[in-house]
């Protein structure tokens, strides 16, 4: 018992060590300088609430905690359609499942500031010349205005996104006993109906996942941001990850991008945790 004991903690460390340095250490320092006036370097010095007070009085990061409120609502119902969606494919007995799951997995292994650059380049130069061609001004300029430039996050978001999740409803299609669509056959149902009362509630978990998964993710979305849009026309598409990056680094104000940082931080967790804990108890249910 000891020996095992000592090989269970042996193998654990490294991974507590890691927790702590990484997670836990920067969580109680950041707190803590949220609560100052620290730029970065230097000397600083205790100032109680003024930051939190300054932050719920600041317009910018208001609009940008919308923008990714309303960001993320899209995204998520989308991404999780989508996945579903292109699972459902892929299950099929089709000679190119196979081809198709490596297809629409592959754009998740491209890093997400290449996206951003490879987007612009189709929305800045391939629909503008589109729109040219047949005569349709609305795709001349794409990204040059707050609605466009709200729909080019959410379809750069779901190209790179779809595949990962539609792996996440394969998981859990591939479980659905086939005595039960067999039955429901035999039974007549139509396959709207297998679907309905069948395949939705046994893959209920998935839902519990790819939200949480898209949920999360839709909220730190940064790197797609600054390639694509760079938080533009006049930061009207500037997300709440941005905000916080140009506070802290860009106007070399920590203990202000600190504070917005645990903010956001308690507004994620909040959700996904609200969303995580309502989708459990419909699984029970179900």
């Amino acid at each position: 018992m000891r020996k095992n004991n000592l090989t269970f903690w042996l193998f654990l460390t490294p991974a507590l060590l890691s927790l702590t340095l990484v997670i836990i250490v920067p969580l109680v320092l950041g707190t803590y300088y949220s609560f100052t006036d620290w730029n970065g370097v230097g000397s600083y010095s205790f100032i109680g609430f003024s930051n939190y007070t300054k932050l719920f009085a600041d317009d910018t990061f208001k609009s940008a905690l919308w923008f990714t409120i309303k960001f993320s609502i899209v995204t998520v119902i989308s991404l999780n359609v989508l996945g579903l969606g292109l699972a459902m494919l892929v299950t099929q007995k089709l000679k190119v499942s196979n081809t198709l799951r490596t297809v629409f997995f592959m754009p998740n292994l491209i890093g997400g500031l290449i996206l951003g650059f490879i987007w612009q380049f189709i929305f800045v130069r391939v629909f503008s010349s589109i729109g040219e061609a047949v005569g349709m001004d609305s795709l001349v300029g794409w990204l040059s205005t707050t609605t466009t430039g709200f729909w080019g996050l959410v379809i750069l978001t779901c190209w790179q996104m779809g595949g990962y999740i539609m792996i996440i409803y394969i998981a859990y299609l591939q479980n659905v006993p086939n005595e039960l669509m067999e039955a429901a056959d035999i039974d007549g149902a139509s396959a709207i109906q297998k679907f309905r009362f069948i395949t939705f509630p046994l893959i209920a978990p998935a839902f519990t996942v790819s939200m949480f998964l898209t949920l999360s993710n839709s909220f730190k979305v940064y790197d797609q941001n600054l390639s694509l849009t760079n938080g533009g026309p006049y930061n009207s598409t500037e997300m709440l990850a941005m905000n916080i990056v140009k506070t802290a680094f860009v106007n070399n104000d920590m203990s202000y991008g600190q504070a917005k940082s645990l903010i956001f931080f308690v507004i994620v967790a909040i959700i996904s945790l609200t969303q995580v804990y309502y989708n459990k108890k419909r699984e029970v249910e179900m």
